[in-house]
């Protein structure tokens, strides 16, 4: 007999195997394997005596904590379906997805209730509403209160099947309405295997949760670690400090996160110079680094440096950019670039660049042509929306809208998103070269290119740029450091100084806010398409 894929056989496993090991650490508490199980019980008869069923949706809006992890398994051992919120939307977003997910149950952080508090009339299948940390001033269930009236015995589980919907993850697109992401038992379970083998995964790491739980189930963390018996580390809010404080007091060993989580750290690590005596591997999904930011991370924090690449469509990672064994030999120098780039297929994935017609673009390094992924982590569909799932998946194929190339050793290199790509006098220019040359200049702090209308060439490349503290750089410094770097078709030609960019929760910098802003500024409506 076969044994189903699905996710609560990560936990068992943990529980069967590490039952007394300290599994979380949140906010002052810790709970063993064991008690965790007992509380995720308790989870699933709460929500069970509220009616909840086999394929019925139940959403999350928190931040990462020790409630949020146990819904992952309280809500998948009842067959339901986990729909976890991005922190960062506006009530009308909450809205939207709350309404078209159908929800029932929506839990939420006393932080974020003031996010959702107003809308509370306008759901429409939303029939209960706990409050993870309530105050007194608010009017709703408790969640501690309403957790301990449960039994945490083994829970009679539903009738599972891997192909099962698991999740709904709603994408925050450019345009539009966000579209709800269908991943499965297979997904993730598949997912977590893979991941856990090419991220050295064992039972002694000590996981720090900084990348959001929301966000495509933090990279499927709460299921690889949980099935090695790892020790999660939670905290509702991350700041360089609190982080740093968590990798001295836990001896974290590994941690996601999104560049500019990073960039942070290597600023705070200037300013305190905090020691960190374990061995940490950094996690990194988003624009390739320059190869001068890795440098800094392994010779200045001593941690390993991972990249890798992914999306929410593909549950999500599907490359990774270590260092195959027979390219060890090579000078660093070109190690560092490899570690740059996005990397070659993780086991269970087929990851390939495919040209104008279909076929794939030369190892040269040169040739860009779109990232095509199929595999055991693509999903099954978008929710309510078979035209986009029509247009996303072409005979099993997974089309990521990311442009890139592939080298000689098979490594593959994001050049840029499709909508990203500056087309200047006829020529491409990747907004993620110029930004690594400009992340060059010692006085850069964080940096963005966009397109912006040119008379003569059609469009250019414009830079936002967010200076060190105590530092200072004119545009012209800027232009000619760029045209002494690049070609100068790639050259940046204008300048906007800001405080910080516009990013999303997990650190992303949003580009379509920065074209919105510079549309803003020359007095005209409209977004610049490319």
């Amino acid at each position: 007999m076969n044994i189903p894929l699905i996710l609560p056989h990560f936990l068992d496993r943990a529980v069967t195997l590490f039952g007394e090991k300290e599994a979380v650490h949140c906010e002052g508490r810790t709970i063993t394997y064991k008690q965790l199980n007992g509380r995720v019980n308790q989870l699933s008869n709460g929500l069970r005596d509220l009616g909840i069923v086999k394929g019925d949706r139940v959403a999350y809006l928190a931040g990462n904590s020790l409630e949020m992890l146990e819904g992952f398994y309280g809500v998948f051992q009842l067959g339901a379906i986990m729909v976890p919120l991005n922190i960062r939307l506006k009530p009308e977003d909450y809205l939207f997805i709350l309404n078209h997910s159908e929800a029932k149950v929506l839990f939420v952080d006393q932080d974020f209730y003031s996010l959702i508090r107003l809308i509370i009339p306008d759901f429409k299948t939303v029939e209960h509403i706990i409050v993870h940390y309530k105050d007194s001033e608010t009017n709703a269930i408790d969640y501690d209160d309403w957790l301990t009236s449960y039994s945490a015995s083994v829970f009679d589980r539903a009738d599972i099947d891997e192909n099962d919907v698991c999740s709904l993850l709603y994408t925050s697109g450019t345009t539009g309405n966000p579209k709800g992401v269908m991943l499965t038992h297979r997904n993730n379970y598949l997912h977590a295997l893979s991941t856990m083998h090419h991220l050295n995964v064992k039972e002694s790491d000590v996981y720090l949760h900084v990348l959001p739980m929301f966000h495509v189930n933090g990279w499927g963390a709460p299921f690889y670690y949980t099935a090695n018996g790892a020790t999660h580390i939670c905290s509702r809010k991350s700041t360089p400090a609190s982080i740093f404080k968590a990798l001295q007091d836990y001896r974290v060993t590994i941690l996601h996160m999104a560049p500019t989580v990073l960039n942070a750290l290597l600023q705070y690590h200037d300013a305190h110079q905090p020691v960190v005596e374990q061995d940490v591997r950094v996690v990194i999904a988003g624009s390739a680094p320059p190869p001068a930011f890795i440098t800094r991370v392994e010779e200045e924090l001593g941690w390993k440096f991972i990249q890798v690449y992914g999306m929410t469509e593909s549950t999500p990672l599907s490359l990774i950019s270590t260092i195959h064994s027979q390219l060890t030999d090579l000078p660093k120098a070109q190690q560092t670039v490899l570690k740059s780039k996005a990397g070659y297929p993780m086991i269970g994935s087929d990851v390939r660049v495919l040209g104008a017609n279909g076929r794939e673009v030369e190892h040269d390094g040169a040739e860009v042509g779109e990232v095509a992924v199929r595999g055991h982590g693509v999903m099954k569909g978008y929710w309510k929306n078979e035209e986009a799932t029509k247009e996303a998946l072409q005979e099993g194929w997974l089309f990521t809208g990311d442009m890139g190339t592939v080298d000689e050793y098979g490594y593959i290199n994001i050049v840029d998103r499709k909508k990203d790509v500056i087309i200047s006098g006829g020529e491409n220019i990747s907004s993620i070269e110029v930004e690594g040359v400009l992340y060059e200049h010692p006085a850069v702090l964080e940096a963005a290119v966009i397109a912006v209308p040119h008379e003569k060439w059609g469009e250019t490349p414009h830079a936002y740029i967010v200076l060190r503290e105590n530092m200072e750089a004119t545009e012209e410094e800027f232009i000619a450091f760029s045209r002494e770097r690049l070609a100068h078709f790639k050259a940046v030609t204008s300048v906007t100084f800001v405080e910080e960019l516009p990013k999303t929760a997990s650190g992303k910098i949003q580009k379509v806010q920065l074209r919105d802003t510079y549309w803003e500024a020359q007095g005209k409506s409209g977004r610049l398409v490319n």
